[in-house]
């Protein structure tokens, strides 16, 4: 199959070329960002080359490998090519590398972890530096081989990601036995997200439960705005793909900031309603140890510090690790030669040893969620606050519970009194946040009762409050969770808003909520008036007049990806319009789009 058959047979000779195979493969590197500034958190080892060996694909190269014996030794060779080429980068730039590994070579007789350890020591790269890869798209069985060699590679300070994640064999299972730190989402699931919904559910519920786990993700294959929009919504916190850019031999090509996502995140972040400011006030910032520490210095800490309990650790790039409990450190405190057998580098243990796990989230994110994540861990001190991937403080539990609160009660203060549903303030952001998302899908719908007044006058306000409720449970049953957004203007007006879901489909929705308050509503009035099907009453004018029985007029304003942007303003014009349109149509619909 392949040009230099000889050479695939070859012994492995450590880390010399082997010729006719390193002649013709190269390793490019494609860089992974993050999602909130653009800023590089490392790059993915890519090979290239196979083609000239005759292989048809990449992975062909690597099952004719496999199939022959030779995976292990290639892997270890494809390494030693990518961490050469890493250590050409500026070290200020590197951040991590990540290298694909095979999991049909996790044989812990080829010593593939000190192998590995060397040669990032020769390119003077940390361990903790270097992120593995499982794919997904072979099988992967938790053996107890499997396992012993994943363990060594983090007892060693490397990092394990999960590549592929959602399409492979493994899936879930391999989630739960390789305890990864970093999660890479698999394009599928990427691609057409922004028109997607089933695919936002699958996404948004895969960085949830990854989160829970302590888990960093990574969105791969981002090709476009609206894909890169959806994504950091959702929670994902690193960003790979042709969007960021694509990957490159030459390493002088590679940057260390890429400017575009950072001006896109900054455009994003003006639209979305974060919850920073009321953690950052919360933040307690405790003077972390990095994991280079000696444990003497360990001790000396907590002996200086009387108060402290735990403090938390981090890595060569200011990542965090977990925290060092004092509970831990206390059989060798209180033992007459516990702290020489510490001390002692033959004994082996440093403060890699004693670190134990904490929940991490980012400064970013919403406290409801960081309540969850902190909630996943039994017996946690708080949780660790990070700002582009790096320790910025520590949030106790306290303070937590202090942030939900606040946010609670702003939250209350701008709520429906009768419908507990988000009021105008709640309502003028989200439009405000729909009409700047040029690249989304968006409809508006102004819901308006008709005939409510003589309805209200003749039965009294408690049945109209009913009805109001009614109409208010029908709609949070009706307007779809993952899409939509629901809020009460007052009295009898209501808005909903639906982002990435389409047009005819929220008209369709639109339309059986019209039919279905319409056919409801009839049972608050009384049985004579049913029959005849109208109301007596005066209008505006004090004119008596016959209105016929309450129904629900809906204006919706369709803004299309690629819409134009009008404001606040003329988007309240154009639903006044449309409004007044509705009421006259036999079907109580009426739709426009913004000139």
């Amino acid at each position: 199959m392949y040009a230099s058959t000889e050479a695939l047979s070859a012994p492995w000779r450590g880390i010399e070329v082997w010729d006719g195979i390193s002649a013709h493969l190269d390793i490019a590197l494609q860089p992974i960002v993050n999602i909130h500034t653009g800023v590089v958190f490392g790059f993915e080892a890519l090979l290239r080359g196979t083609d000239a060996l005759g292989a048809a694909s990449i992975g062909e190269f690597f099952d004719d490998c496999h199939v022959r014996g030779l995976l292990p030794d290639i892997e270890a060779l494809i390494r030693e090519m990518a961490l050469t080429k890493f250590a050409e980068i500026e070290p200020t730039r590197r951040g991590r590398l990540f290298l694909n590994m095979d999991t049909r070579a996790l044989d812990p007789a080829q010593d593939h972890v000190q192998r590995t350890k060397d040669a990032a020591k020769r390119h003077g790269i940390a361990t903790s530096q270097v992120v593995l890869e499982l794919s997904e798209r072979h099988p992967f069985s938790p053996s107890a081989h499997a396992a012993q060699v994943l363990t060594q590679y983090k007892r060693a300070g490397f990092r394990l990601a999960i590549d592929d994640f959602g399409t492979g064999f493994a899936g879930l299972q391999m989630l739960y036995f390789s305890e990864p730190d970093f999660l890479k989402i698999d394009r599928f699931f990427v691609a057409d997200i922004a028109v997607d919904a089933r695919k936002r559910l699958f996404l948004a519920q895969i960085v949830h439960i990854a989160h829970l786990l302590n888990v960093v993700v990574v969105a791969e294959g981002v090709e476009n705005e609206q894909e890169f929009a959806v994504c950091k919504a959702i929670g994902c916190d690193l960003l790979q793909g042709y969007l960021v850019d694509r990957p490159q031999i030459d390493t002088n090509r590679l940057k260390g900031v890429y400017d575009p996502i950072a001006a896109l995140s900054l455009r994003e972040r003006r639209k979305t309603v974060t919850d920073q400011k009321l953690v950052g006030d919360q933040i307690h910032y405790i003077p972390p140890l990095t994991l280079d520490t000696p444990m003497e210095q360990v001790f000396l800490r907590f002996r200086v510090d009387k108060t402290a309990t735990f403090f938390p650790v981090i890595d060569v790039s200011g990542e965090p690790v977990g925290i060092v409990r004092e509970s831990d450190l206390k059989t060798y405190a209180y033992s007459p030669f516990g702290k020489d057998l510490i001390r002692n580098r033959a004994y082996g243990h440093t403060l890699k040893d004693f670190v134990s796990h904490c929940p991490v989230a980012d400064i970013n994110t919403k406290a409801e969620h960081i309540l969850e994540v902190y909630s996943a861990v039994e017996n946690s001190e708080g949780i660790i606050i990070v700002d582009q991937m790096r320790y910025v403080g520590f949030l106790s539990a306290q303070s937590l519970l202090r942030i939900i609160n606040e946010k609670n009660l702003a939250v209350a203060r701008d709520q429906n009194p009768l419908t507990q549903l988000p009021g105008n303030t709640m309502i003028h952001d989200y439009v405000s946040r729909a009409l700047a998302e040029s690249g989304t899908e968006v409809v508006l719908v102004y819901f308006d009762f008709d005939n409510f007044k003589p309805f209200n006058d003749h039965y009294g306000f408690r049945l109209g409050d009913r009805a109001i409720l009614m109409f208010a449970e029908l709609l949070t049953k009706t307007v779809p969770r993952d899409s939509g957004f629901v809020g009460h203007v007052g009295g009898d007006d209501f808005f909903t808003g639906f982002k990435g879901l389409g047009f005819t489909e929220v008209q369709a929705l639109c339309a059986r909520l019209v039919d279905s308050f319409h056919r409801d509503v009839e049972c608050f009035y009384d049985e004579e008036t049913r029959r005849r099907g109208w109301l007596s009453g005066n209008d505006r004018g004090g004119q008596v007049q016959k209105f016929p029985l309450m129904s629900v007029s809906a204006a919706l304003v369709h803004l299309p990806p690629g819409h134009s942007l009008p404001s606040v303003e003329e988007a309240g014009e154009l639903i006044a319009v449309l409004k007044k349109q509705a009421k006259s149509s036999p079907d109580r619909l009426s739709s426009g789009s913004p000139v």
